[in-house]
């Protein structure tokens, strides 16, 4: 009987992702770099942060210790290692096996119909509900007022990292986006494969430098969250207390309060700020003259 030498298919796919990780170089692969570097081509975690994946499920994969990459992780890893036709045929051929598994269903995130008419009862407090991957599920009024001066109100990272209106009005959004990545880390660590996380990692590794370092990095306590100051285009300064409360009900999101100290300034403007929206609500519905 003949020996079979070759290597199986995990082992293989480590042998391939080594190779391609080794053979690229960081300008190649739109990084930047300072200094002498210890390795040929990419680091792992250069690697992983390109795929938007964490390093120590990268490190599985390449050390052969993890036999069930999704397609999309696939997809993302041939991408971050600009493999071509042929290297990317005989990627998805290695993992096979793996790929043939059923694929986790897409996480559909929904908020109760109760919690969103609690919120927008709420008119002197922005209040949101955010999700696993920290998408905006559900705003009140207040909140839609507050977060005016953004393009899109429809993720906090995206908003952080994506929007120029993120620099003018967190008064600290170096310790805001550190706060917020952690977050996504810890998500991130429990769903490796969540394609919603996979999505936005992948998004924003590519669009925000800025992101990627914070990314690469790996926070063995998150800084709490306690008192935010944001400044407002209209109202001006904003001191607001934050609260993020977990949803039982719905595990992965999250309940989001901002509330100003009563009868501070803070809270004089917010008020300012709801009067401002209601009178915005109310001239878009008065009918037009002669109507």
């Amino acid at each position: 009987m003949d020996n079979d030498t070759r290597p199986g298919p995990v082992e293989g796919l480590g042998q391939l992702l080594r190779s391609a990780r080794q053979r690229l170089g960081p300008a190649e692969a739109g990084l930047s770099v300072a200094g002498r570097r210890r390795v040929p081509g990419l680091r792992r975690d250069e690697v992983a942060t390109l795929a938007g994946i964490s390093l120590s499920y990268y490190s599985r994969l390449e050390q052969g210790r993890e036999a069930v990459p999704s397609l999309r992780v696939l997809e993302s890893l041939a991408r971050a290692l600009r493999l071509g036709d042929e290297d990317k045929g005989e990627l998805l051929r290695l993992a096979r096996p793996a790929v043939r598994r059923t694929k986790p269903p897409v996480r559909v995130e929904r908020v109760r119909p109760h919690l969103r008419q609690l919120i927008e009862s709420w008119t002197g407090t922005p209040a949101l509900v955010i999700g696993h991957a920290q998408d905006l599920l559900a705003t009140n009024a207040l909140a839609d007022a507050l977060y005016g001066d953004f393009a899109q109100h429809d993720n906090v990272l995206r908003m952080l990292f994506l929007d120029p209106a993120a620099k003018s009005f967190h008064r600290n959004a170096v310790r805001a986006r550190q706060r917020a990545v952690a977050d996504l880390q810890q998500a991130a660590a429990g769903t490796p494969e969540d394609s919603r996380l996979l999505e936005l990692v992948g998004e924003l590794s590519v669009r925000s430098g800025e992101f990627r370092t914070l990314w690469a990095r790996r926070y063995t306590r998150l800084p709490p969250y306690d008192v935010e100051h944001v400044r407002h285009s209209v109202v001006g300064d904003l001191e607001l207390r934050h609260e993020a409360l977990s949803i039982r009900s719905a595990p992965g999101q999250q309940l989001v309060i901002l509330q100003a100290e009563p009868g501070s300034l803070s809270a004089d403007g917010l008020a300012l700020l709801g009067s401002l929206g209601a009178s915005a609500v109310l001239h878009r519905r008065k009918p037009a003259h002669g109507s």
